[in-house]
């Protein structure tokens, strides 16, 4: 078998996670050799079954601070999908944002640099495009709003430009996927707009955010992309990857009906929202505890505007499938998913 036929082994950094748990999947499914990295404290709730895949699949922990457990799972591989994100934009102290989605992205670059990778696969986000009149592209900017928003972007934006950087100057074979909020099976943590959609589908709640819409995605569609940019991206570019626009409304009504609840009736009007949220803010400050619902996250439902993804489409020949089918999946999963003991650690398989 010479270099150009035998398959691309690939290492996802954040494999425990919603997205990076997906894209082990599909890689394996796909039969590609996988390294899968994780912290030993992580939950491998979301790498459950991976025996009955085609695909083999080492699990190894790490950590993107220690450039050495790095630099041993890097050992042999052709594709890294970078898929490590701190999402809580409620923090009061952004320090942990910035260590993790740029200082531990730098380690892992600078890491990247010593090996001959075919492509670099960075999971980025739709908070780093601008904000406009019409459908914004990859190709929109600068970024245009960082002074109505918080920490959290200013470090996802800082990433990407970083990881970009590093395509320009140090040639690591950089694809940035500005990936839009996931839905879909899978989600066990859940995350914060996916908890939305829980509470929903199990009749806790009634109430959704007049006003609040984003860019929405299936998660195993966002898997998918980064398969086709492992194979089909263009070194330095990025991709944003979206499936449309969708209401919080729309999401949650779609959602509920799906499984035979009653949707939720009352909308809050988002200044509403907000002001809650400023009091969320004092109160944590007193308490000395964090607030999830905070005046940023309330913001962060409703800045952003429509995107075009016809990029992904074209380029990557991605295909992504229609919204309500996402919703319901994710629906079905919520309701059906009962709280259990998270799965026991998968012991690590050393690397030479």
């Amino acid at each position: 078998m010479t270099d150009a036929t035998r398959p691309r082994h690939h290492l996802v950094i954040g494999a425990s996670g919603f997205l990076g748990a997906h894209v082990v999947r599909r890689l394996a499914a796909a039969g590609h050799p996988v390294r899968a990295l994780l912290r030993p404290t992580s939950s491998t709730r979301g790498l459950e079954g991976l025996e009955e895949l085609a695909g083999p699949v080492e699990v190894v922990h790490g950590d993107v601070h220690d450039a050495d457990s790095i630099r041993a799972a890097m050992a042999g591989v052709d594709v890294v999908h970078f898929c490590v994100v701190d999402a809580r934009p409620w923090l009061r102290d952004p320090a942990p944002l910035y260590r993790t989605n740029v200082d531990g992205l730098r380690t892992v670059l600078d890491v990247a640099r010593e090996h001959d990778l075919h492509r670099f696969v960075l999971t980025s986000s739709i908070g780093t495009l601008p904000i406009g009149e019409r459908p914004v592209t990859e190709d929109d900017g600068p970024h245009n709003w960082l002074h109505r928003t918080g920490h959290y972007i200013a470090s996802r934006v800082a990433a990407e430009e970083l990881a970009l950087g590093y395509a320009r100057e140090h040639g690591v074979p950089v694809v940035a996927l500005c990936v839009a909020n996931t839905y879909g099976p899978g989600d066990h943590l859940p995350t914060p707009h996916g908890g939305f959609l829980k509470a929903a589908v199990r009749g806790r709640s009634r109430f959704y955010v007049r006003g609040a819409a984003a860019e929405v995605v299936d998660v195993r569609d966002a898997a998918q992309a980064f398969l086709l940019a492992a194979e089909r991206g263009r070194v330095g570019a990025r991709y944003i990857v979206s499936a449309g626009w969708m209401s919080t409304e729309e999401i949650l009504r779609t959602g509920a009906e799906h499984v035979g609840v009653p949707a939720p009736r009352w909308g809050i009007p988002l200044p509403v929202l907000s002001a809650v949220g400023a009091v969320g803010e004092v109160v944590a400050r007193v308490r000395d505890r964090e607030s999830r619902l905070t005046r940023e996250t309330v913001r962060l439902m409703h800045v952003m505007t429509p995107l075009d993804h016809s990029r992904a489409l074209t380029e990557l020949g991605w295909q992504p499938r229609p919204l309500a089918d996402t919703v319901r999946d994710a629906a079905e999963f919520f309701l059906r998913r009962r709280a259990r003991p998270p799965a026991a650690p998968v012991p690590p398989v050393p690397v030479d």
